[in-house]
């Protein structure tokens, strides 16, 4: 029943289709395809991040080393979008035992700015993973610099 809302008009209608697919069973690869698929057409880049984070998801959930290869690929594109590229470093980095590479850490910290973090916030994965911070910011300080102390709401501490 979701499938077709992948090609609905609404972009925010299409990323949170994803999300709420990427928790589906798809021992088939059938939601997996249908988000490549759409991907291969998306022209707004916050939804072609959005199906990112959601093929990252659906693979984590239901392993396919295709899928992992194709996200590395894509966080090293300079031709994606930032917002494309951000997902699939995060992406790659949850779906990996592999340590980040250097181009990883050169990449995020290039891409990573405060203005594109709270804009990525309109995707439910960074949404979720923000807990009073922009998530994106969240998720490279936990992946990336997990030695940093949190941030302190206390502004008195």
């Amino acid at each position: 029943m979701l499938l077709p809302l992948l090609d609905d008009s609404d972009p925010a209608m299409r990323i949170n289709a994803s999300y709420a697919l990427a928790t589906a069973a798809d021992s088939g690869h059938t939601v997996r395809s249908a988000f490549a698929t759409r991907f291969a057409k998306e022209q707004d880049p916050m939804v072609r991040a959005a199906l990112v984070l959601a093929t990252a998801e659906t693979t984590r959930a239901h392993p396919y080393q295709p899928a992992t290869a194709w996200i590395r690929e894509l966080w090293q594109d300079r031709t994606q979008a930032p917002e494309v590229r951000l997902a699939a470093a995060i992406s790659w980095l949850c779906l990996t035992d592999e340590p980040a590479l250097d181009a990883l850490h050169t990449t995020v910290g290039a891409l990573a700015t405060e203005e594109r973090a709270r804009a990525m916030d309109v995707l439910p994965w960074m949404a979720a993973a923000g807990c009073g911070e922009p998530g994106l910011l969240r998720c490279v300080r936990h992946m990336l610099h997990p030695d940093e102390p949190e941030p302190s709401d206390d502004s008195w501490a």
